[in-house]
């Protein structure tokens, strides 16, 4: 048996219409981003190199083309438009290990006569080099800096289709406080906005810790005249702040203010419109009058003279910011314009070298152009081109990337001296990476996978879905510790795993790439898991602010990788400052040190933070059942490991009875914890949060997945088939399925489609599936996990999955939700575990009970490859 060959499961052609996500690119190396055109590039991302806004448009007959229709493949994107009579298709790529990307356009006469047209490619190239700044939300290039911000480059995205594109980083038009004084870090402010995190227009502090932000001191002196806040404002200290009330500054507004310095030759802020990355930002350098929005930035001349009162006013338009300083206006360009990066033609090629950073990059041409002229910050190729009836004409495109102008000018050259090859090898590339993956011994893994023999086709779509996804996800680049399988993107985490989406798949990953699992729990558990939630594999540094689901994560992770290697050689090797035997032991005992202090005293309490736990569920915190029954299997498993520890020095057997005696504790402990969340048990499936002001009932997948996965022994009859019923009837929909049941009470206020009611998480259906098969319900799994594959949008499954109607579910943008996700891994991970899964406490194998009824799954054996 074989797996499909890896062009089965390219994506068909979806309409653009149907599409709420683009699709991405990868290639093993970086990623990125295709736009609603037939070829600009957003989100370009190969550490250390990172491109900012995108790579420019094609225009047919002068019109820039937007793209009807696009194919997914796990080598490239595909988009296909119509102009001056002909079809425009291209095709993506980005080079197979490179720093590189190739652009095939062909243009198909369907008619009965020639078809002669002038056919342009913008070339830019806003790339910079950076080691640093790699968080969750990574650093890009702008006019004037090197920061992540998600939501400008989202509206230079949805831009790239107008004929004269607006300079829209600028317009950031929701209302926002202003702030007198020193800025905050950009970024959600935890003491100003404790609501659940829906990321509609603004997005935490995700970044790595050396990422360089500094707060900038205020300038002091005194501020008067502004329409939103009348009277006159006094900044006394560097460090002191002014909220006041929110304006909006769209396109057309104007902003006006009086500003008396209190001394020559300040330098520091003004005020600051919000506390978001493109925030309009009035400033003295030396004491002369700067502003700073959307990456743009402009300095005036003449300081501003303490002791008196100076007229400064921000007008945005469509094309630009403008500051007027007493007569003196100063207004930003272009983004596209020659301020940072710089071309040079050198024959029939393109340079473009950084200001900012050590970056170049070069373009160059399977068919040379007719016309290459500079423009701006980069230049514009131009062909004119005649098609025949029924005829095809062909053009490619290369763009690569280096710290050396030569090296990144070579590279170009040779890929567009044999682009057709080199185009075609990525696939090839790609195809045998996927063949490796199944192939015992290979080249490319340190495991392999089992194919499904016999499976249902549904089934087997989705069992092979998810492990391409992790093949897609799988970088070998940015990492000292080798290869790691990065948690989404591409608007995000270049780097970064979370430990909680790792964990989601943990069996496949130890049978795919166990040498790669073992270096990256030693990395993980090096972290401080204990205040973040992700780290950047590239510096090994922590991200984001802490999950109440990292222990159980991390635990469950270990867990699996020992069931699947037996490598109990892991446990006593350091890292960080423990070994992980002693990680496990802190993880597994935390209730012992965080029981709630209201009710029995045995519940865990996970705090009051819904940023720890599931984001935007903002009743979902305190003593939730889910991670107390994660903890109660903790426990459990960490008394059977044990029970399982080698003894064989000169104090063998004191050091066993020890260890007995741990163990009996540790099983003492999970009793009584399984007791306590049994008893909150609400009815009707369902669940009660334990709050110190009383009890929620509340209908989410994660309680069912948890409870299931942890305690379905512990459970009564009653209670598992009225869970089987609720996650049946309440929770799975068509294709996919909802995280929280869309009757729950708190539904209205967690409308975010990965953990709220709109829809589900991409690890959520094959958790759902495993709780089915351990509630003794394999056909309900098997029905689920044969259908989720509908949902991947022509691609692959999300970090969210969002319902549509009737049904039907497509992959989410909204809520910075990412394209990509190694959490949908989880559907291929309940496959390879099965109705007959391991029994995680015990280390063996066996059935899990069964319910009455017609319950037999037709989910098959797995076969070595032969």
């Amino acid at each position: 048996m074989s797996a499909p060959p890896l062009d089965d499961l390219a994506g068909d052609w979806m309409p653009a219409a149907d599409l709420a996500h683009l699709p991405s690119l990868r290639n093993q190396w970086g990623q990125a981003h295709v736009n609603a055109d037939l070829t600009s590039v957003s989100w370009l991302a190969m550490p250390p190199f990172s491109g900012g806004y995108h790579t420019g448009v094609l225009r047919v007959a002068g019109r820039v083309v937007a793209a009807d229709r696009f194919r997914w493949a796990p080598w490239g994107v595909a988009r296909s438009g119509t102009a001056a009579g002909l079809t425009v298709e291209t095709d993506t790529r980005l080079g197979y290990e490179r720093h590189a990307v190739l652009w095939r356009v062909r243009l198909h006469n369907p008619g009965e006569r020639p078809v002669t047209v002038d056919v342009e490619q913008r070339l830019l190239a806003p790339i910079a080099h950076s080691e640093t700044g790699w968080g969750w939300l990574y650093g890009a290039p702008w006019s004037a800096g090197h920061y992540p911000d998600h939501f400008a480059t989202e509206r230079v995205r949805a831009e790239v289709l107008a004929d004269a594109p607006r300079q829209v980083q600028l317009h950031a038009a929701e209302p926002r406080h202003l702030r007198l004084g020193r800025p905050r870090p950009p970024g959600i402010q935890r003491d100003e906005d404790t609501e659940p995190m829906l990321l509609s227009t603004e997005l935490p502090d995700h970044t790595a810790p050396d990422s360089g932000r500094v707060r900038p001191p205020a300038v002091l002196g005194s501020v008067r005249g502004l329409a939103a806040a009348p009277g006159t404002f006094r900044i006394r200290a560097v460090d002191e702040e002014h909220r006041l009330p929110a304006v909006a500054l769209g396109p057309g507004a104007t902003l006006s203010l009086q500003f008396r310095p209190d001394a020559d030759g300040q330098s520091g802020v003004i005020l600051t419109h919000g506390n978001h990355p493109d925030s309009v930002q009035l400033g003295l350098t030396d004491g002369r009058p700067w502003l700073r929005a959307g990456g743009e930035l402009v300095t005036g001349g003449e300081a501003l003279a303490a002791g008196r009162w100076h007229g400064l006013s921000v007008h945005i338009g469509d094309h630009g910011a403008s500051l007027d300083a007493g007569g003196a206006v100063l207004t930003t360009e272009p983004w596209d314009g020659a301020h940072r990066w710089r071309p040079e033609i050198e024959d029939t090629a393109v340079v473009v070298a950084d200001g900012g950073s050590p970056a170049f990059a070069a373009y160059a041409f399977a068919t040379p152009p007719d016309r290459l002229d500079p423009l701006g910050g980069g230049a514009v190729a131009g062909w004119t081109v005649t098609v025949a009836p029924g005829g095809t004409a062909e053009l490619g495109v290369v763009l690569t990337f280096a710290t050396g102008r030569s090296d990144a000018l070579r590279a170009a050259r040779h890929t567009a001296g044999r682009f057709a090859a080199e185009h075609a090898a990525v696939a090839d590339r790609w195809r045998a990476t996927w063949a490796s993956a199944f192939t015992p011994g290979n080249a490319v893994f340190s495991g392999h996978l089992p194919v499904l023999d016999g499976a249902p086709e549904g089934l087997a779509r989705t069992y092979h879905l998810g492990v391409l996804l992790a093949v897609y996800l799988r970088n070998t680049g940015v990492s000292p510790i080798g290869p790691v399988y990065l948690t989404g993107g591409p608007r995000l985490g270049a780097t970064t795993t979370f430990f909680w989406d790792q964990s989601e798949w943990p069996h496949t990953a130890a049978r795919l790439d166990p040498v790669a699992l073992r270096a990256w729990l030693l990395a993980a558990l090096a972290q401080p898991y204990e205040r973040c939630h992700s780290f950047d594999t590239r510096n090994l540094l922590p991200t984001g602010n802490h999950y109440a689901a990292n222990d159980y994560a991390l635990f469950r992770t270990v867990r699996a990788y020992l069931a699947e290697t037996g490598d109990l050689a892991l446990l006593p090797e350091k890292a960080g400052a423990a070994t992980v035997l002693d990680h496990l032991r802190a993880m597994a005992y935390r209730p012992r040190s965080a029981r709630a202090r209201w009710g029995d005293g045995v519940l865990m309490d996970f705090g009051r933070d819904p940023w720890e736990l599931l984001e935007c569920v903002p009743n979902y915190r305190d003593a939730v059942v889910s991670l107390n029954a994660a903890h109660a299997g903790m426990l459990r498993s960490l008394a059977g490991l044990l029970r399982r520890l080698p003894t064989e020095d000169e104090t063998a057997a004191e050091l066993s009875a020890e260890l007995s005696v741990e163990a009996a504790r540790a099983d003492a402990d999970a009793d009584a914890l399984t007791a306590a969340v049994l008893g909150q048990y609400a009815g009707g499936g369902r669940w009660r949060i334990a709050h110190p002001e009383g009890d929620e009932t509340i209908g989410h997948v994660l309680d069912f997945a948890l409870v299931a996965a942890e305690l379905a022994d512990d459970l009564p009859e009653h209670v598992r088939a009225e869970m089987v019923e609720f996650a049946a009837t309440h929770l799975v929909d068509g294709d996919w399925m909802r995280a929280l049941a869309p009757d729950d009470p708190v539904a209205p206020r967690s409308d975010r489609p990965d953990h709220g009611a709109a829809g589900a998480f991409g690890a959520w259906p094959g958790a759902t599936a495993h709780g089915l098969c351990r509630l003794g319900r394999p056909d309900l799994a098997e029905a689920l996990l044969s259908r989720i594959h509908a949902a991947t949008s022509g691609g692959l499954w999300g970090q969210a999955m969002e319902a549509v109607g009737g049904g039907r579910f497509r992959v989410a943008e909204r809520g910075v939700a990412n394209r990509d996700s190694n959490a949908g891994v989880a559907a291929t991970e309940a496959i390879l575990l099965g109705p007959f899964g391991p029994d995680v406490h015990r280390g063996d194998r066996r059935p899990a009970r069964t319910s009455p009824g017609n319950n037999r799954s037709s989910i098959p054996p797995m076969r070595e490859r032969t």
